[in-house]
């Protein structure tokens, strides 16, 4: 996932994808904890889209503030 598509897509859209990403990366863990994880980089990769999404965000929520101000 590039941050380029992210930028493209509006805030709820942003939410639906970080609530998503948040589940499959509780699985993730779950499966961790039980050794039934076969592609364990998934969860590094999980980690830092939510990241990405979380900046994305919050990078459109500055540009409101700031375009209101």
């Amino acid at each position: 996932m590039n941050a380029s598509e992210l930028r493209d897509k509006t805030p709820d859209e942003l939410r639906t994808k970080l609530t998503d990403l948040k589940k499959e990366a509780f699985n993730l863990r779950f499966q961790a904890a039980t050794s039934q994880l076969e592609n364990t980089a998934r969860m590094r990769s999980v980690r830092r889209d939510v990241a990405r999404v979380m900046t994305i965000l919050n990078q459109k929520a500055a540009d409101a503030a700031k375009s209101e101000a």
